[in-house]
């Protein structure tokens, strides 16, 4: 086995893949991506080879681009929703838009997702900085950058205390006394921030991980509070996320040999660039000798990998890069826990409300 870091690794499944014109060369067919089915498929793909987590992207907006990109989507939150009792062990990672979501509905949708995967639940909170997400609603102006941050910061916040606002032990079904639950274990949050006044307690009892994870992109200056932040830059990023799970995102282009790898990847760019970001195109196995090198040399925990087209890369990926780096000590054999929390090896949630 050696003596290896091991890596933790998410993976995006986002519509036909990662590249704009993935959807031209995959053999998904397009009406398939406004399916559960297609979402499902994948995220067993991952969890066969017992990946932390799949992700998928949200917005409150239309994709940006023309005729050539893939418009529309699922509502994220609600596909893994609709997977997660027919998936065991894969962590599922939702985007969220904050600007416009009241943070209770966040609290007990994420929640509820935690109780339908039995503890596998995450979220990506991220903030809406489009005139187009404002539009949709008419309640407000466009947030500058810096305060739609600092509101997915405190929405984050308050989140947590949400979950916390009843504790583990608060449902009791007591039937001699006629008691459902123990009053004393549901707490008020009594939350007075910036941009929110919450009352609490959640309608929605604390979920099995006490706090599903939470993930928030690393361009982000309150990233600090997150559990897992996500990267493109990783040149200094342990300095600025000293505390938080670190994944550097990677678009990947794989085939059985490097120059088939750089054929298919020339065949994308033929129809559109390659989004902006860390990215790799060659073999399996190369790549599973390049993660553990980036990951050492940068400070890294693992990684989130973009799969360029979908299934092709991410089978690839699961087929010969994963058993690579097992083969090297560099990721688990096999699920040892059966939380998300347990796979990133983040601990029991404390409850700030509980009583010591």
């Amino acid at each position: 086995m050696g003596s290896a870091q091991q890596l933790h690794l998410g993976v995006a499944l986002d519509g036909a893949g990662q590249h704009p014109a993935a959807w031209r060369v995959s053999d998904v067919r397009p009406a398939a991506l406004f399916t559960a089915a297609h979402y499902l498929a994948h995220a067993k793909l991952a969890e066969a080879a017992s990946l932390d987590f799949v992700t998928l992207d949200d917005t409150l907006a239309l994709q940006s681009g023309g005729e050539e990109v893939v418009r529309g989507r699922l509502d994220a939150l609600l596909t893994f929703a609709a997977i997660a009792p027919v998936t065991s062990g894969i962590g599922l990672v939702p985007t969220v838009t904050t600007t416009h979501t009241e943070p209770f509905h966040i609290s007990t949708a994420v929640a509820s997702l935690d109780f339908a995967s039995r503890g596998r639940a995450g979220v990506l909170a991220v903030p809406s900085r489009t005139e187009a997400e404002v539009s949709h609603f008419g309640r407000r102006i466009l947030p500058s950058e810096a305060d739609a941050e600092a509101e997915n910061a405190e929405v984050v916040d308050v989140i947590a205390r949400l979950w916390d606002s009843w504790e583990d032990g608060a449902i009791i079904r007591d039937e001699p006394t006629g008691r459902f639950i123990d009053r004393e274990k549901l707490h008020y949050v009594d939350f007075e921030g910036r941009f929110f006044s919450i009352k609490g307690p959640s309608i929605t009892p604390r979920p099995p991980q006490g706090h599903p994870v939470v993930a928030v992109y690393g361009d982000s200056p309150y990233a600090h509070g997150a559990d897992v932040v996500l990267i493109d830059e990783i040149r200094g990023a342990r300095e600025r996320f000293p505390g938080a799970k670190l994944l550097a995102g990677l678009s990947i282009v794989l085939a059985e040999t490097e120059q088939a790898a750089l054929d298919r990847r020339r065949v994308l760019e033929t129809y559109a660039p390659f989004p902006p970001g860390l990215s790799f195109t060659g073999t399996p196995a190369d790549l599973a000798t390049e993660l553990p090198r980036l990951a050492a040399s940068n400070g890294l925990d693992g990684f989130h990998i973009r799969p360029a087209v979908l299934p092709d890369d991410l089978a690839l990926f699961t087929a010969g890069t994963v058993p690579a780096l097992r083969a090297a000590g560099a990721f688990r054999q096999a699920y040892t826990g059966t939380t998300l929390r347990d796979h990133l090896g983040l601990g029991v949630a404390a409850n700030q409300y509980a009583e010591a």
